[in-house]
């Protein structure tokens, strides 16, 4: 396909040299927004499975006069969740264990005595269940004034809808970049058979058919794509490992916690092959009818 004799000198086309680095600027683009649709189904996959099934009760620390005021409304907390249908665990954390969850945003302050800060229940309900968190905690609030009850389903899906909403942006990305590589083709494709207009119409004479032809053009669309299409993907390398780099230095854990699996890896490393494929199928197709409406 790549070194099969031609009749048409379609290397000399100064037009098609430019051809490979739009490619490589479409495939560039589309790996980072394939990469991206990918990391952020992963992070929503492992939000919804560490969170779906998890609630938090709130209960603000007595004075320190009281000291066995915090544990007897810990305890009647308890009661209450552990008594209501679909709740399977709830388990209270040691004020030390809140400090460790504080410590990374308020550091050394965390520590204070003089700091106000809540005792925390970690509470495992069964997704199945269907819980009524409102009742749940009007509950709660009569057994323990104060207490509040925090249902991470109702942030997680916020969550998931801005996260579905920058997807559809992304895939809207990929579809415009698979558009412009389509027409930049089909320019390409066009200006090539005006230039070889007269070639065409000799191997006409001479019983050439219009298949035979635009296998010419196909083949040479899917060299000229392949070729932008491997550079497009070396240049994506060291971006995509400089994102991960930034994101574990600032802990920024939706990404750096992130990773692509073999599979996702394997489907943006065919990305140029797949690109290469589209370009070569957009070529045929625009030589055929093109050739189809000359005299």
């Amino acid at each position: 396909m790549f070194f099969r004799r031609t009749d048409i000198a379609l290397d000399q086309d100064a037009h098609a040299r430019f051809l490979p680095v739009l490619i490589a600027f479409m495939v560039y683009l589309a790996i980072l927004a394939v990469a991206g649709i990918m990391l952020l189904q992963h992070s929503m996959d492992r939000w919804n499975r560490g969170i779906s099934g998890t609630m938090t009760v709130q209960i603000m620390s007595a004075s320190k006069s009281d000291a066995g005021g915090t544990d007897r409304a810990i305890n009647d907390a308890l009661g209450v969740l552990m008594a209501t249908p679909g709740v399977l665990n709830a388990v209270a954390l040691s004020e030390d264990g809140t400090l460790d969850l504080l410590r990374p945003w308020l550091g050394d302050l965390a520590g204070q005595a003089d700091l106000p800060i809540p005792r925390l229940i970690d509470v495992v309900v069964d997704p199945e269940a269907g819980v009524d968190t409102q009742a749940l905690a009007a509950r709660l609030a009569v057994a323990v004034p104060g207490s509040s009850l925090d249902d991470h389903r109702v942030w997680l899906d916020r969550l998931v809808r801005l996260l579905r909403t920058i997807e559809i942006i992304a895939m809207g990305v990929v579809a415009v970049i698979g558009l412009v590589t389509v027409g930049t083709v089909v320019f390409t494709t066009r200006t090539g058979l005006a230039l070889h207009s007269e070639a065409i119409q000799v191997l006409h004479l001479i019983g050439a058919q219009d298949t035979y032809i635009a296998r010419q053009f196909a083949g040479r669309a899917l060299w000229l794509g392949l070729k932008g299409g491997l550079v497009g993907l070396v240049f994506c390398v060291p971006t995509l490992w400089a994102i991960g780099y930034f994101a574990k230095a600032m802990q920024i854990d939706a990404i750096s916690q992130a990773s692509l699996g073999a599979v996702q890896l394997t489907a943006i490393a065919s990305l140029p092959l797949v690109v290469a494929l589209i370009a070569m199928f957009t070529a045929r197709t625009t030589v055929l009818k093109t050739l189809a409406r000359m005299p």
